[in-house]
């Protein structure tokens, strides 16, 4: 049991709730692993290994770290506290074993090809005869309505296709895609949201739907403000030095002696106290630095002045000058960021238990219920509740074996 299960004493808000979700790699497994850290029983179906080869999401043969052979550290990312049943769906008995098993259930995800649910039969028009209470979350690429349905597609490809590449990175050089698959975790959890809302209105009404959620629509909608700026005004935001703000400053990366650290004076009542603390109020009566404008026009010459000041010290230097006054960051590498003791103090790691590694260490859940973070438990091995899942819907042992030895599961 993990530190942040120790703690939670609360009843979680979706126990009672049952999920299955035809999912793989990222962006759905994202979205229902918060579903399942929240309670509800989150069943994974994945297809049945072939020979004891292969199977399963695609995620568990994801290198280069192993948990054992085909079971990979990569797949825990996205799939804590989900039960794993084998199922293949493209067969009578796998349907019939679906049907049985939405019959009980409240929602059917999928992060499928577009054009793949209604094939299956993963869709609200497929499944509302078995329970009309259903609701059908769909997170594919660009969405299961237009030409584009059959197309593959990842998180890279709506980087660019969105913008995002266009606006990251030094203004000389080349486009540059975020560092995570950030549009994957977007459309995830955009799709937990719209599914719960329709889970809320389907214990009113007694009437599912289908929630859909696309990736490249998830990726254009997080443009926000530029898109605004362009589409009102015909104003194309532009990459900014050292990732600075398009409009406020100084809002950027600076070179201290010993690092880079993020600083921002992002509201005007900033600037006078950055000035103050860092002993140079000088330059708030400069009239080249006076207003948010003149200091937007003159950019470029703020930011040499400032890294002349800022370099005559070390980051932890600045950031004790100015922490809890003055917006600031280390810009620390992704060894040092995890190692923050600060990510200890807040309770964001976490030790599990697993079959091969008793002291797994994960994330904490950003979400806190009455001030605990909520419980962890490795995600499942493959297969590993075929019979527990199967045992609830009424399948013997005997069945269970029959199911195994056709592949069925």
């Amino acid at each position: 049991m993990g530190k942040a299960e120790s703690g939670m004493s609360t009843t979680l808000p979706l126990e009672g709730f049952r999920v299955l979700s035809a999912e793989q790699y990222g962006a759905g497994p994202y979205g229902t692993m918060y579903l399942a850290q929240l309670g509800a029983d989150v069943i994974k179906i994945e297809p049945p290994s072939k020979n004891g080869k292969g199977g399963g999401d695609t995620a568990r043969h994801v290198g280069p770290h192993w948990l054992r052979e085909e079971e990979s550290l990569y797949f825990q990312s996205f799939n804590l506290n989900k039960r794993s049943l084998t199922l293949d769906l493209r067969s009578e008995e796998g349907v019939e074993i679906l049907h049985k098993l939405v019959k009980n259930s409240h929602v059917m995800a999928n992060n499928l090809r577009g054009d793949v649910p209604a094939k299956i039969g993963l869709d609200y028009e497929s499944l509302k005869a078995v329970n009309p209470a259903i609701v059908c979350a769909h997170c594919s690429a660009y969405g299961r309505d237009n030409e584009r349905a059959k197309w593959p597609g990842y998180d890279y490809l709506m980087q660019a296709e969105a913008g995002f590449c266009a606006l990251t990175g030094e203004p000389e050089g080349p486009p540059v895609r975020f560092g995570l698959s950030m549009v994957d975790f977007m459309s995830g959890t955009q799709m937990a949201v719209g599914l719960l809302a329709a889970l809320l209105d389907a214990q009113r009404s007694g009437k599912g739907c289908d929630v859909d959620v696309d990736l490249l629509s998830a990726a254009v909608h997080q443009t926000s403000y530029p898109a605004l700026w362009y589409m009102n005004e015909g104003d194309v935001t532009p990459r900014a030095k050292r990732g600075a703000h398009p409009s406020a400053t100084p809002s950027q990366m600076f070179k201290a002696a010993d690092g880079w650290m993020f600083v921002m004076a992002q509201t005007p009542k900033f600037w006078p106290i950055l000035a103050e603390k860092i002993g140079h109020s000088e330059l708030t009566n400069d009239p080249r630095f006076d207003t948010p404008v003149n200091r937007l026009k003159n950019r470029d010459v703020l930011s040499g002045l400032l890294d002349d000041i800022f370099g005559t010290h070390k980051v932890a230097h600045w950031q004790s000058l100015l922490e809890g006054s003055v917006p600031i960051a280390p810009v620390y590498r992704l060894d040092q960021a995890l190692d923050n003791p600060w990510l200890e103090t807040i309770g964001m790691r976490d030790t599990i238990s697993h079959p091969d590694n008793p002291e797994m260490k994960v994330l904490s859940s950003p979400i806190k219920l009455n001030g605990k973070r909520l419980p962890n438990k490795a995600g499942p091995l493959l297969g590993a509740d075929n019979d527990a899942v199967l045992g609830e819907i009424g399948y013997d042992a005997d069945a269970i074996g029959a199911l195994r030895s056709k592949g069925v599961i």
